[in-house]
């Protein structure tokens, strides 16, 4: 008799409803994540207003970190600006000397200078190299008389509307030079190369400041000196066109 009564006293208690709390807070952390994913899919104003109204007001208001209307701007450090202005100021330079070498490389398809032109882009520049039996006589370190003209045209395709260095470079093969006007052919390579330059600084439109020589004889081959036909290749002249000088002096890496 005492253990029905037990029971049914149990029983007046009623259903626990404790579990509703975690409930609840479990649906509100759901509308608070279903509410970013909808403002984050397509940020805007509106919706980034809106979704922290909402927020404000599910967590009792105040200031919180999604009161922000904009996100925080993140310095770039100083070097990584100079990086890009560097890589940009190159690249530039690369397309100008580009464009200068497609006009070069007209004027030889022109005049059909193939066989003793050529241009190439290299880390030090554009070099434009001239095989020495167009220019020079065997020996000889005076521009031929007929070729006079060419020089003159290189020479106006050698100005340009920035400053830049050119440097103009002699070398020869390696077949003992020995006459009354050499007596290397160290000696012969860096005269080519000052009459060379001596063209190009005839010109009023070309900054003599600009303009360098520099010989190597037979020590820079470009082919081997053991036949006719690698020999000819060594004799030559460059003209190296360097990247653009800066106002302050410096070159544009």
């Amino acid at each position: 008799m005492s253990k029905r009564r037990k029971k049914k006293s149990h029983d007046e208690h009623g259903v626990d409803e404790s579990w509703l709390l975690p409930y609840a807070d479990l649906l509100t952390l759901l509308l608070a994540l279903f509410i970013v994913l909808f403002a984050s899919s397509s940020i805007d104003e509106a919706k980034f207003t809106q979704m922290t109204t909402v927020f404000n007001e599910i967590f009792d208001g105040g200031k919180g970190v999604m009161e922000q209307s904009a996100p925080t701007t993140v310095p770039v450090p100083k070097d990584s600006v100079d990086v890009n202005e560097e890589n940009n100021s190159y690249l530039e330079d690369q397309r100008s000397l580009g464009e200068i070498q497609d006009r070069l490389d007209n004027y030889i398809a022109v005049h059909e200078l193939e066989n003793q032109f050529e241009t190439k882009l290299t880390d030090e520049g554009l070099l434009v190299t001239i095989r020495d039996s167009i220019l020079f006589s065997p020996g000889k370190a005076d521009l031929k008389p007929e070729y006079r003209g060419l020089a003159d045209d290189i020479a106006e395709l050698l100005v340009f509307d920035r400053p830049r260095q050119i440097v103009i470079t002699g070398h020869t093969d390696n077949l003992p030079m020995n006459n009354a006007e050499f007596s290397s052919n160290w000696e012969l390579s860096v005269m080519r190369a000052v009459n060379f330059l001596k063209i190009l600084m005839e010109s009023d439109k070309i900054d003599p400041l600009l303009l360098s020589a520099k010989g190597y004889g037979e020590y820079h081959p470009i082919a081997p000196n053991d036949t006719a036909e690698g020999r000819s290749k060594n004799r030559r002249v460059e003209v190296l066109i360097q990247p653009l000088v800066l106002e302050d002096g410096s070159v544009a890496n």
